[in-house]
């Protein structure tokens, strides 16, 4: 359990890091605090935790067991198919008029599919 709950407290600094950068940032430029000269390299700043995530994240995956890095990779691939399938299916329809929607919206998405599909491989393997 030692790692699991490792694991967790290392993705939560991570994503607590990026957030408050990412709110930092958008302050900063909101009371322009930022040379224009500056903007897109400090647009950019939050994605410094999202690296610390993302090898979080893959320090995780490759501790685990053969079948637990089976799962997880199943769950992935859900997600990953399945954000594929709904973003390309609203393109169309945004072709049809529908509103535009953020590519923000596709991560949130891919992670609530990739949970999903854990969930799917977890109850396969039991």
């Amino acid at each position: 359990m030692g790692n699991a709950r490792r694991y967790v407290m290392e993705l939560l600094a991570s994503l607590t890091a990026y957030a408050l950068v990412l709110v930092a940032v958008n302050k900063a430029e909101q009371w322009g605090w930022i040379p224009d000269v500056l903007l897109i390299p400090a647009a950019l700043l939050p994605m410094l935790p999202g690296i610390a995530t993302v090898w979080v994240i893959m320090r995780h995956i490759r501790s685990l067991d053969e079948m637990q890095r089976r799962m997880q990779f199943e769950g992935l691939a859900f997600g990953f198919t399945m954000t594929a399938l709904i973003t390309f299916s609203y393109g169309f329809l945004e072709g049809q008029g529908l509103p535009r929607l953020s590519m923000f919206a596709v991560l949130p998405l891919m992670n609530v599919l990739w949970v999903l599909g854990y969930m799917l491989a977890c109850r396969r393997y039991r």
